[in-house]
């Protein structure tokens, strides 16, 4: 006999405990996916009608999904689809997952850039190492008179990123591969500058859960986690307009290494550590 709505969420949410700190909202994520409704029109109908039978199909491919999550695939890669500062972005095992860390960048970004002109009009943006785009899609929908460049090493990264701006709308992106800002066009010289490049120290990968899943030249940033933040901190010394600023993710505890190496470049910029919202040190900021 099929399951009812409730039972098969019960059953799901059971199965998930073990490998999710999250089983419940996993549970009706996934269901919700399946039967292509929102979360919040599943808990209603679970409610309300929670004997609700679910066809053999639809309970053989939830199932599966269950399967996956249990075996520790992240829900995003399995949902295929991620929620980052007001979208949603295609996500694939190419490209890294979305973390609302991430959005205080983005809302760094867009703060200094409204400062200097209404819209970004006329402010050219680089997203250094933009995996699917969510960053610059972000800016860019944001600050429509801005040119936003999304740059990146890895072709199927750029492949996530092309889909979601044009999913999206962001007219105003222009995709390009290459190593950090040598990516950029030659005649291009950025205002602002964001990036959530690799921060994780070499040796700390191994032991990390998000290593085994997520894709490793997103995560790896060398001996002390600061291997590419040097170098694209360096390369900004010729590439950056006059006034400028550069925004960089980092992880906490990073905050005053990743604050000396923007003094020792630009000793005439202003320098400081934005913190998340648990207090940790998350984004150093420079401002010329």
């Amino acid at each position: 006999m099929p399951d009812s709505i409730q039972t098969a969420l019960r059953a799901a949410e059971r199965r998930l405990t073990e490998s999710s700190p999250s089983a419940r909202t996993d549970a009706l994520l996934l269901l919700a996916h399946v039967l292509g409704v929102g979360r919040s029109v599943l808990e209603v109908e679970a409610l309300i009608h929670p004997d609700r039978l679910l066809d053999p199909e639809a309970l053989a491919r939830y199932e599966a999904l269950v399967a996956r999550r249990a075996g520790g695939e992240p829900l995003p890669y399995i949902l295929g689809r991620w929620a980052f500062f007001r979208h949603e972005f295609e996500v694939t095992p190419d490209v890294l997952i979305p973390r609302p860390e991430t959005e205080h960048l983005v809302e760094a970004g867009l703060a200094w850039a409204c400062e200097q002109a209404q819209d970004g009009a006329g402010l050219s943006v680089a997203d250094v190492g933009t995996g699917s785009g969510a960053i610059a899609v972000s800016l860019a929908l944001a600050l429509p008179g801005a040119a936003v460049y999304g740059l990146d090493v890895s072709p199927a990264a750029l492949a996530v990123a092309g889909r979601n701006a044009a999913r999206l709308g962001a007219a105003n992106l222009r995709l390009a591969q290459g190593d950090l800002l040598d990516a950029l066009p030659p005649a291009i010289v950025p205002d602002l500058i964001v990036a959530n490049l690799p921060y994780i120290p070499s040796a700390e990968l191994e032991s990390l859960a998000v290593a085994r899943s997520e894709p490793r030249l997103a995560l790896d940033g060398g001996p002390d986690g600061l291997a590419l933040i040097r170098r694209l901190v360096a390369q900004c010394v010729g590439r950056a307009a006059r006034r400028f600023c550069l925004l960089l993710e980092i992880a906490a505890g990073q905050g005053d290494a990743a604050s000396q190496i923007c003094r020792a470049h630009f000793p005439e910029a202003r320098v400081d550590v934005i913190n998340d919202y648990a207090g940790h040190d998350r984004v150093v900021r420079a401002v010329r």
